[in-house]
């Protein structure tokens, strides 16, 4: 094998272990921070080492077994360090070596990504913070794919992960999956932070390009992994089968040119209906374990009434709404009333809708947010109010911070001329 090839395997070794590599680490050293850095210490001898002796059979285990080496050294090295783990080392060194440490390893690995998922979206870290060390520690992803993702400079990115693992260091926060009424809301900062992952993919706030596919990829292997961690968790389901169905869409949201395309206007034929079926299956599972619907599940109920129409005339737009009603009721949002103002406009008329829009006119939340005349544009071009209409685009235009988003409103803003 040549070296370029060995470097690609070790690349999509990297990919599918390294979220493992650090869960096993910061179990055993208890610090996120020096868990990544004896991961990528395993990398650098990987690649110093196997362009000569070969890729290993076992290429995870081998990892593990260096790395573990390099703990070891570690926690010798600290001199403050604890009895405990003075007796933890020496019980990782009398182990069997690694093919006997990997089996090991497997009996507690869920457990080990479970914590290190809540560590790293853990409250005391901004939300940014929680972000780019998710998609670091869990992710697999470097720092400048993380920087080009969100069109936010390397050096920023950089220091919100050091600041991040500093903080969890500082604040001792403890490595572990919270439990009882703690691990409700440190669920939902993990549920959170992948969601705003996979709607930065699905819809990017500002940049070039309509959407990142690579975003909204990460995002469901996380949700798919916490779904098997947290398998008794609905909301967990909930949200995964909300981001399948919406990544289904992906292939026709976007024109040859790369020119977005709205949901009333895709080709559903390329829609994926694996990812439907997937999402579907997700549902009932989420349904199944609580007697009522969390925020995740019923915007998956959502997205479940539009994917089950083959045209977008089939949608029950009646059921949409009383969705979005419940939703409103259980998690109270101006976006989510927007949102609801598009539903009844659709099932019950555009002045309905409008009714709807214009009592969200004066929310301070709603003040810079460019849907909300993009929206109110719509149900005025519906009523044949087109001169306001095409000031509302206009004004949706200047809002907006994505290129390809602005495109779109101005040319819906020319089409009322």
């Amino acid at each position: 094998m040549v070296a370029t090839e060995i470097h690609r395997t070790i690349d999509a070794v990297w990919r599918i272990e390294s979220a493992r590599l650090i869960a096993g680490l910061a179990r055993i050293v208890r610090d996120v921070g020096i868990a990544e850095e004896l991961a990528q210490d395993a990398l650098v001898a990987a690649l110093e080492q196997w362009p000569q002796s070969g890729v290993p059979q076992s290429p995870g285990a081998w990892l593990m077994g260096t790395a573990k080496h390099r703990a070891i050294d570690h926690l010798r090295r600290n001199k403050l360090i604890e009895r405990k783990h003075e007796q933890l080392a020496y019980e990782l060194e009398a182990q069997p070596k690694m093919p006997d440490l990997d089996s090991a390893l497997d009996d507690d690995v869920g457990d080990g990504l479970l914590r290190l998922v809540f560590t790293a979206c853990h409250p005391v870290l901004t939300s940014e913070a929680r972000v780019a060390l998710t998609l670091r520690v869990l992710g697999g992803l470097t720092t400048g794919e993380i920087a080009r993702a969100f069109l936010t400079p390397e050096a920023t990115v950089a220091q919100r992960i050091v600041r991040a693992k500093r903080t969890l260091a500082e604040k001792r926060v403890p490595f572990e999956v919270p439990r009882g009424t703690e691990l409700a809301a440190r669920l939902s900062s993990v549920l959170a932070v992948i969601y705003l992952i996979f709607n930065e993919g699905y819809t990017a706030t500002s940049g070039d390009d309509w959407t990142r596919p690579a975003l909204c990829e990460d995002a469901l292997r996380l949700g798919r992994m916490l779904a098997e961690l947290a398998s008794r968790e609905p909301e967990v389901h909930g949200l995964v089968a909300l981001m399948e169905i919406q990544a289904s869409r992906s292939r026709a949201r976007v024109g040859p040119s790369g020119e977005p395309i709205l949901l009333f206007d895709q080709n559903r034929t390329l829609w994926d209906q694996l990812l439907i079926r997937r999402g579907l299956a997700a549902i009932e599972r989420a349904e199944k374990l609580a007697a009522t619907r969390g925020p995740y599940t019923l915007q998956a109920a959502i997205a479940a009434g539009h994917a089950r129409a083959r045209t977008s005339a089939e949608t029950d737009w009646a059921r949409i709404a009383a969705l979005y009603s419940e939703l409103a009721q259980l998690a109270p949002s101006p976006v989510v009333d927007l949102n609801r103002a598009v539903a009844i406009g659709m099932a019950f008329g555009p002045q309905a809708g409008i009714e709807i829009v214009d009592a969200l006119a004066s929310e301070p939340s709603l003040q810079g947010y460019h849907l909300l005349p993009a929206v109110r544009g719509d149900l005025l071009t519906k009523l044949g109010r087109l001169d306001e209409a095409r000031r509302e685009f206009e004004r949706a235009a200047s809002l907006a911070q994505n290129a390809r988003e602005r495109e779109l409103l101005v040319e819906r803003a020319r089409g009322c001329a």
